[in-house]
């Protein structure tokens, strides 16, 4: 497997990038202040993007793994590079994800805990309703992770 940084052309993998977050609009906002990584195994399999949030903590603010490559490991092998990476500059990582049982606990499999909660925010933020898996989103689900540790 390799991960490899993109650092221009990040927009050629939108495609990709929209199953973590299918609005365009808020994937703009912060896809060019974030880093893009793409892993690469016969081919890309998954993407995540990483923003500093404050001086010594960072976000993992999409994760997106292509449906026929999903529960083969990619997306925890990604997370894990992530909190390796940037424990050499900070000391938090944080996800913020929809109130769904299997996404919260595959972050909780990674070794998150739940942190706070953003009411609202999929409501409040999107111009259409979200769903997943059939369930719509409402609430933001903040986990955080110690990088002391890693």
């Amino acid at each position: 497997m390799a991960v490899l940084l993109v650092t221009e052309a990040k927009k050629d993998f939108l495609q990709l990038l929209l199953l973590g977050d299918e609005d365009e609009k808020m994937l703009d906002k912060y896809l060019e202040r974030g880093e893009l990584f793409a892993l690469y195994k016969g081919g890309l399999k998954a993407t995540v993007v990483v923003t500093r949030e404050k001086k010594t903590v960072f976000e993992v603010k999409n994760l997106a793994v292509w449906p026929q490559e999903q529960r083969r490991g990619y997306g925890r092998f990604l997370v894990t590079e992530m909190c390796r990476l940037y424990s050499r500059w900070g000391t938090k990582m944080l996800v913020g994800t929809g109130d769904v049982p299997w996404t919260l606990h595959f972050y909780e499999a990674c070794g998150f805990k739940r942190s706070y909660i953003v009411k609202d925010f999929f409501t409040d933020n999107y111009p259409q309703p979200i769903f997943e898996k059939g369930r719509q989103l409402k609430d933001m689900i903040y986990l955080e992770r110690s990088l002391k540790t890693v």
